[in-house]
């Protein structure tokens, strides 16, 4: 083989250099991996940044367990929304019934009491002055204890009944030839018949008070009663005397009280 030329010689030795720059450069590359430098001084702290948008609103959570009762005397909370009304529950049972109290004072005797004996005046007073109009107006007569008086209406028995009750009387029955006459004046004054406050018995058929008990005191038109069964009513005549009638006639309506 002949000899290297200059150029050749030129180029190998440019190769070996490479070569051993890039050697050298590895060795020196293991060495910074190895090797532990001591630390540097800390530099100047970097400027804050701009703040970072609102996130958005999270989900939300479950309520939490309630909190310790505050002390007393503390501010009231905000009133809860009314709930719907529920039945009414079961009655309970009726407690036992409490002992009496103690007894009052005796108070003043009906006598003495000044404020019940003036009342009571007034109210007789009343009494008198309105008999006395009505007794004025021949609506109104009075026998011993009984008062007598009408209306001026003919009805039914029954409607009669009804009548004296709701004015708190009841039909009227004489006991004497004295109530009996105060009756027939008033059978005068409206010149028609009136039902007396008599009715037959069921059982017997003889004539009884409204309450039943018997009666005392008659007035009979001659060969009266005769209407048996039929005739249960008793009306008394303009001149005072009675007879038995059947209770579907329309008869003056005469009350006692």
């Amino acid at each position: 083989m002949g000899g290297v030329s200059g150029t050749e010689a030129m180029l190998l030795r440019s190769l070996a250099l490479t070569l051993t720059l890039l050697m050298v450069s590895g060795v020196q590359n293991n060495v910074k991996d190895v090797c532990i430098g001591s630390p540097g001084i800390p530099g100047t702290p970097g400027s804050h940044g701009l703040p970072g948008r609102d996130g958005r609103d999270g989900v939300k959570g479950d309520p939490g367990p309630p909190g310790p009762m505050g002390p007393p005397g503390g501010m009231p909370g905000y009133p809860r929304p009314e709930g719907v009304i529920g039945s009414p529950g079961v009655a309970g049972e009726c407690g036992e019934k409490g002992k009496p109290g103690e007894r009052g004072p005796p108070g003043l005797p009906a006598s003495l009491d000044e404020e019940l004996q003036t009342t009571l005046h007034k109210f007789r007073h009343q009494i008198l002055q309105t008999m006395g109009v009505l007794s004025l107006q021949e609506s109104m007569l009075v026998v011993g204890e009984k008062v007598f008086s009408s209306n001026g209406q003919s009805v039914k028995f029954e409607d009669i009944q009804e009548l004296c009750a709701r004015a708190g009387g009841r039909i009227a029955a004489p006991t004497s030839p004295e109530e009996n006459e105060a009756i027939a004046s008033i059978v005068k004054k409206y010149n028609t018949y009136a039902y007396l406050g008599l009715i037959a018995s069921p059982d017997s058929g003889d004539f009884l008070y409204m309450d039943g008990s018997p009666v005392n005191y008659t007035s009979w038109y001659p060969g009266e009663p005769r209407g048996w069964d039929k005739e249960k009513c008793v009306e008394m005549y303009k001149d005072g005397q009675w007879n038995d009638k059947n209770c579907l006639q329309y008869r003056l309506a005469v009350c006692e009280f």
